[in-house]
């Protein structure tokens, strides 16, 4: 598995300063990229080795996104995704009935296979949550911390589409989570 980074005009910053809007790039129809890295995460140590070696490329100046997102923010983002079973599930994300049984007849697929990249949840704005840009360094802390919760206790809220899951299953859900969005940073280099 090859590590990425990213520091392209817009990108997030290592060095706490809040990174430039991108407001002047055309969205990208993320489910079309092309040269995304396949990763395969078989541990969240593995995981954050990937994320830490994608911001050091940052500081360097050749990390390259090939997705919409700063580093900053997906790493915010995945971050997010592992808290929210400890802190509480924002209120918008509603699943309908019809989708919860969907996802629970493709819950072991969903730990195991790649997740698509493209896809949006429901109707929420921009298809997902927590998609703030942030800094580098806050989104790494962010997302360090969250995956040493997950390593120290189960879950103690329901997912809202899969009902209980175990530390394992949500582990696994956040690898495979993890490995779409950190695919999109490549290192200028290769």
């Amino acid at each position: 598995m090859e590590p990425l980074g990213r520091a392209a005009v817009g990108a997030a910053t290592t060095d706490g300063r809040a990174p430039r809007p991108m407001y002047h790039r055309r969205m990208i129809d993320t489910a079309s990229v092309e040269g995304r890295r396949e990763l395969r995460f078989d541990s969240l140590e593995a995981m954050l080795d990937d994320a830490r070696a994608c911001a050091a490329i940052e500081r360097r100046g050749e990390l390259r996104p090939l997705g919409n997102w700063t580093l900053g923010q997906a790493l915010n983002h995945l971050a997010a995704w592992i808290e929210f079973p400890y802190v509480g599930y924002p209120p918008e994300l509603v699943i309908p009935e019809p989708l919860q049984r969907a996802a629970q007849s493709a819950r072991s697929r969903i730990m195991s296979e790649p997740m698509r990249a493209g896809e949006r949840i429901g109707e929420l704005p921009g298809g997902t949550l927590a998609t703030e840009i942030v800094p580098t360094d806050a989104g790494l802390k962010r997302l360090e911390s969250a995956a040493a919760r997950l390593q120290a206790a189960h879950p103690p809220l329901p997912d809202p589409a899969f009902g209980r899951v175990t530390k394992e299953e949500w582990t696994q859900m956040n690898l495979r989570h993890a490995e779409l969005h950190l695919g999109f940073f490549r290192s200028a280099a290769g």
